[in-house]
């Protein structure tokens, strides 16, 4: 157990924080497995900018890796254009 008031603190602090990290991520997870299900060209290039700004937002929180946020936006947006 933590001695310093200041760790007793932090350790809550962080656990407020990786939950709350938790939650926005697994978020991002599902919109992305459902975005990956549409099969509707429109549809998805109508969806395309709101996700590509989810995942801006927690690669700025850095919940997420700044590459990965990368990586993800560009596979989303090559599977939009490959839509038929």
């Amino acid at each position: 157990m933590a001695n310093h008031k200041s760790s007793i603190k932090r350790i809550r602090s962080t656990e407020k924080r990786r939950l709350r990290n938790r939650y926005y991520s697994k978020t991002m997870r599902n919109a992305v497995r459902k975005f990956r299900t549409l099969d509707n060209k429109t549809e998805a290039s109508e969806k395309l900018p709101k996700l590509i700004s989810m995942i801006d937002k927690l690669a700025k929180k850095t919940v997420i890796h700044k590459n990965k946020a990368g990586n993800l936006k560009s596979k989303l947006t090559r599977y939009v254009n490959k839509l038929g």
